[in-house]
C-alpha cells in the first residue's frame, strides 16, 4: 500500500472509531505507521490540552500541534515554551518576529474579551508564524477556544487562518473544526466534531498610509468578525445535525417502546392464561 492510501485508510479508520478516544487511536496509528505521523498530526484535530504560564502568574494556555516544539508549547503570554527546552533545542525553536509577535499579543487579549463575552469561561490562546520570510504582510496562525464545565462535557473551536495581501486587499483563509462531547453519565454520551471553510476578502488600509498599530487592529477586527459569524452559523449546524436528530432519536424510541403499565398488563393476561391452561 502506497503511503497515500495508508493516509486515507488512517483517516477513513479515523472516522469510524469513537471519538472519545481519538488521541489515543492517533497515536496507535502512528506507532503502527510512523511515517505518517507528521501528515497525521497536522491534519487531524485532537481535543485541546491546557497548561499553565509560570512567568505569567500560573495563566492557562492552549496546547495543539501548532504551538508545540518536542514536548513543550510555546505560551502566548510570556512567549516562552514550558516545560523549558535546552539552549541548543531553542534555537531551532519556532517564535513569530517581533512585528508579528506584537499583532498576536493583542490578538490574544482581543480574544480573550470575544471568549469572556460568548462562553463566560473557559481558556483562550492565539499564535501567529510567518507564511514567507521575506513578505512581512502575509502570515498564519490559528484561534483556539475551549470551553469545559465540571463534568467531562466540552466544547473546542479550532480556527487555523491564513492571510494574504494583493494589492490594497487582504483575503482572509479560515479553517474551522469544532469538537463537542456531551457527557450526561450513563443518561446519555454524545461526541463528534464539524470542520468548514470560509474565505472572505477586504479592503485594508495600505501599510505606509496607517500606522502599525492601526493595521493589527484592522486585523483583528476582520477576523473576529468572520470568527464570530462562523461560530454562529456552525452552532446552528451542530444544533440541527445533533440535538434535533437525538431528540427525533429520542422521541421514536420513547413512543415505540411499550410503558411499564402496558408490560405490566401484558405479564399479567400471560400469567392469567398460564393458570387457566394448568
Amino acid at each position: 500500500m502506497s503511503s497515500t492510501d495508508s493516509y486515507d485508510a488512517s483517516l477513513d479508520l479515523l472516522r469510524r472509531l469513537d471519538p472519545r478516544r481519538l488521541k489515543e487511536h492517533l497515536q496507535n496509528l502512528i506507532k503502527l505507521e510512523p511515517s505518517l505521523a507528521e501528515d497525521l498530526l497536522s491534519s487531524v484535530d485532537t481535543p485541546l490540552t491546557i497548561k499553565r504560564d509560570p512567568k505569567a502568574s500560573q495563566r492557562e494556555y492552549l496546547c495543539c500541534d501548532y504551538n508545540r516544539d518536542i514536548d513543550s508549547h510555546r505560551s502566548p503570554w510570556s512567549n516562552e515554551y514550558y516545560p523549558e527546552l535546552s539552549p541548543e533545542d531553542l534555537k531551532e525553536s519556532p517564535f513569530p518576529s517581533t512585528e508579528l509577535r506584537k499583532l498576536e499579543a493583542l490578538a490574544n487579549d482581543s480574544f480573550d474579551i470575544y471568549r469572556d463575552l460568548y462562553y463566560e469561561g473557559g481558556v483562550s490562546s492565539v499564535y501567529l508564524w510567518e507564511l514567507d520570510e521575506d513578505n512581512t504582510d502575509d502570515f498564519a496562525g490559528v484561534v483556539l477556544f475551549k470551553n469545559k464545565d465540571q463534568s467531562s462535557s466540552c466544547w473546542d473551536s479550532i480556527h487555523v487562518l491564513e492571510a494574504t495581501r494583493d494589492g490594497s486587499d487582504f483575503t482572509y483563509r479560515i479553517t474551522t473544526t469544532i469538537i463537542l462531547h456531551l457527557d450526561k453519565g450513563d443518561q446519555m454520551s454524545l461526541s463528534g466534531n464539524l470542520t468548514r471553510q470560509t474565505e472572505r476578502t477586504v479592503n485594508v488600509p495600505a501599510a505606509e498610509s496607517v500606522t502599525e498599530e492601526q493595521l493589527s487592529v484592522a486585523h483583528i477586527t476582520n477576523l473576529g468578525t468572520l470568527i464570530e459569524d462562523v461560530e454562529s452559523q456552525m452552532r446552528t449546524m451542530l444544533e440541527a445535525v445533533y440535538f434535533e436528530k437525538t431528540r427525533d432519536i429520542f422521541h421514536q424510541t420513547k413512543n415505540s417502546a411499550p410503558s411499564a403499565e402496558e408490560m405490566n398488563k401484558e405479564a399479567h393476561q400471560e400469567l392469567i392464561k398460564g393458570l387457566q391452561g394448568l
